[in-house]
């Protein structure tokens, strides 16, 4: 009778444990763009899939505090900046005041985000994705568990063990401390604080002349700050072409934002309601304290992955916390990729989705591909600056012979109807093949002409195929087109 009953706790706690585990054929660890794209792309692919995200919303850092979110916040300032000084260089008369109510500023933004990050759950149910909100963190080189997290709504509710054939790691990147520097999220801020700011800080202070920076210093000059940016390096605009790094910084400058290049920060404390400032310039080492309502801390991202529990299955990690893969995006373990800005490569939302793609077919066909050459960025101010392909300084390090052309948008029809004409297009070639092999725009739309480029590098186009290719007039894409003329010959409206 004992050793009966004994059989059938043994039989039960047996059937608890079993019950506790979840087959899957691909577990992905991460719902940010990568790890969402590559989880709708196994399933339709046939895959049994499932998802593991711990933030409690999907979407990761570019949909909840990155890409969108501050998106909406450049545009809403745009408006605000059109209406309250350019409405009447366009005969429209405002009546009263145009004033920022920041609550409404705010709940704009953030109502966006709740779609979006809303839709990607429903986008899991239309193509049969498993959703977990719980953290994900290796127990075997197939066996993830999912623990619940502390203070998410909806998080799972105990913890379970999802067993998988496959592992894809899309656990993304966070913010880059400043050494000695204290983030409060009030006073001191990341992008995530400045993204959420109650008020309009009469003077914003930015460490990091990147694009975020560069964005969220667009966001509050134009509704009312004045910023101050302090950047090591002697430029802005990290990974741009130096001319248009140049010219960026003269448009930001005249719309109102200060530069310190060469100039290093040696600490910032807050002190009450102001943070103080200690920068060094590089070059002749003279001191001065900047003072500010709001510093925001900008200086980059480093990969995400802590409570992974990586070291336990022995994924490698390089010397800049990077997960190590090879050209399959696979770990020491075939079975498990790693893809986004955990791993190698610009930390662009629309790199991570390729590779998300790319790693899911590999898992099904054996063949993937991401062109690393062909990766677009933008930084959305107003202008907008895009560039894909090769600069000028990488061309001449690579000794590559080239040739340049450029069409202004002063030049344009539709930019001078539109009264948005600062900026120009500058294309670079080979100067033997008239192979395109970089593009880059100052100039509105920036951000969708970049597409241009994007195929035309894709297909090995010439400056001629795609200056022979009809542009419908008038349009802002036809300075494109003339850039591409200028190029290899001479455009015709400049």
């Amino acid at each position: 009778m004992l050793r009966s009953l004994i059989n059938r706790r043994t039989f039960s706690s047996s059937a608890l444990r079993l019950a506790a585990k979840k087959q899957h054929d691909v577990v992905v660890i991460g719902g940010g763009p990568g790890g969402y794209v590559a989880a709708i792309k196994a399933a339709q692919l046939g895959f049994d899939t499932a998802c593991v995200e711990k933030r409690g919303r999907l979407g990761g850092t570019c949909l909840n505090v990155g890409c969108i979110p501050s998106k909406a916040l450049l545009n809403n300032s745009h408006l605000y900046h059109q209406m309250k000084s350019d409405a009447k260089n366009r005969g429209i008369d405002v009546k009263g005041s145009v004033e920022i109510n920041v609550e409404q500023f705010q709940k704009a933004k953030d109502t966006v985000v709740k779609q979006l990050t809303g839709g990607i759950e429903m986008l899991f149910k239309k193509n049969g994705v498993t959703y977990y909100n719980g953290n994900g963190s290796f127990e075997g080189e197939h066996s993830i568990k999912v623990t619940p997290v502390e203070g998410v709504e909806g998080t799972v509710k105990e913890e379970s063990i999802l067993e998988a054939k496959n592992i894809i790691v899309a656990t993304g990147s966070e913010v880059t401390p400043f050494p000695g520097v204290t983030i409060d999220e009030e006073r001191i801020v990341s992008s995530t604080g400045a993204l959420s700011l109650k008020e309009i800080p009469k003077r914003l202070a930015i460490i990091g002349g990147g694009i975020i920076g560069l964005e969220m210093g667009s966001v509050y000059s134009r509704i009312g700050s004045k910023v101050t940016v302090v950047e090591f390096l002697p430029k802005i605009g990290a990974s741009m072409d130096g001319e248009v790094a140049t010219s960026t910084q003269k448009f930001l400058k005249k719309q109102g934002l200060d530069f310190k290049l060469n100039t290093k920060v040696i600490s910032a404390e807050r002190k009450g309601e102001v943070v103080q400032i200690a920068v060094e310039n590089a070059k002749n080492g003279k001191q001065e304290t900047i003072e500010a309502d709001v510093l925001l801390v900008a200086i980059g991202r480093r990969p995400y992955v802590q409570g992974l529990n990586a070291e336990k299955i022995g994924l490698e990690v390089d010397k800049k916390g990077r997960l190590v893969i090879d050209e399959n995006f696979s770990s020491k373990h075939s079975h498990i990729k790693v893809i986004g800005d955990v791993t190698f490569g610009p930390m662009l939302a629309h790199k991570a989705e390729e590779e998300g793609i790319a790693a899911a077919e590999i898992l099904k066909t054996g063949h993937g591909h991401v062109n690393y050459n062909n990766i677009p960025s933008v930084m959305y101010s107003h202008p907008e600056v895009a560039w894909v392909g090769k600069t000028e300084e990488q061309l001449k390090e690579a000794g590559i012979k080239y040739k340049v052309g450029k069409f202004p948008f002063i030049a344009n029809s539709r930019a001078k109807t539109n009264l948005d004409t600062e900026g120009f297009v500058k294309i670079i070639i080979d100067a033997e093949t008239e192979r395109l092999l970089g593009a880059h725009i100052i100039g509105p739309n920036a951000g969708e002409m970049i597409a241009e480029a994007g195929l035309a590098l894709e297909y090995g186009a010439s400056a001629e195929d795609v200056s022979r290719t009809c542009h419908a007039h008038p349009t802002l894409s036809e300075a494109f087109k003339e850039a591409c003329l200028a190029a290899f010959d001479k455009p015709i409206n400049f």
